[in-house]
């Protein structure tokens, strides 16, 4: 499906490293005519500065890309559902700990919150894993939800299997695609390259 006029819901949560090539293919995206994206947060993303930039740094440039405040709290990401705010919600970067919170119904972050209210009007969920322990202790959790309807997954790889062999990445040019299947209720093939 066409992403011309859906509004995307666009989560970052923790896995830092990946957040300046997550934006990059954002500003790819708002050149498609008429979409709309609204940035979430978790905590974590929304307030720590690391090795790889400042959290303000970041926040003014997904508010000044995207037209729109971050959404940070729980209670801002409460409503999404109930008004039917977005067509598809993407989660990119998503750490492992967001997915084992997901996995497991556990709701207690912008982001696990708005995955929950969306997920109430049966609307596509994308998830562009990025963990350290995605072939250990995550890959039960992934397994779980790549067996959920309504996820689906930006196709992804080893990040570099001789010094983290356990690490998993997505691959940020496959997100078009990824939401474009989603909207048509289909996994874009292969998920792993």
């Amino acid at each position: 499906m066409n992403l011309e006029e859906k509004k995307i819901g666009f989560a970052f949560t923790g896995s830092f490293c990946t957040f300046k090539r997550t934006i990059e293919e954002i500003k790819k995206l708002k050149k498609i005519n008429n979409i709309d994206i609204f940035p979430i947060m978790s905590f974590n993303s929304y307030n720590l500065d690391t090795k790889f930039g400042n959290a303000k740094d970041f926040i003014n440039q997904l508010e000044e890309l995207t037209n729109n405040k971050v959404i940070h709290t729980i209670q801002d990401a409460e409503p999404i559902g109930p008004k039917k705010m977005f067509d598809i919600l993407i989660i990119a970067p998503c750490s492992g700990n967001t997915i084992a919170k997901l996995a497991n119904d556990i709701i207690n972050t912008p982001v696990t919150m708005a995955v929950k209210s969306h997920l109430r009007n049966n609307r596509p969920v994308v998830i562009a894993i990025s963990t350290n322990n995605g072939l250990s202790g995550a890959a039960e959790n992934i397994g779980k939800l790549l067996n959920r309807k309504n996820y689906y997954f930006v196709p992804f790889r080893q990040d570099n299997p001789i010094t983290k062999p356990h690490s998993i990445v997505f691959d940020p040019t496959y997100i078009q695609k990824t939401l474009e299947f989603a909207l048509d209720n289909e996994q874009i093939q292969p998920i792993l390259l």
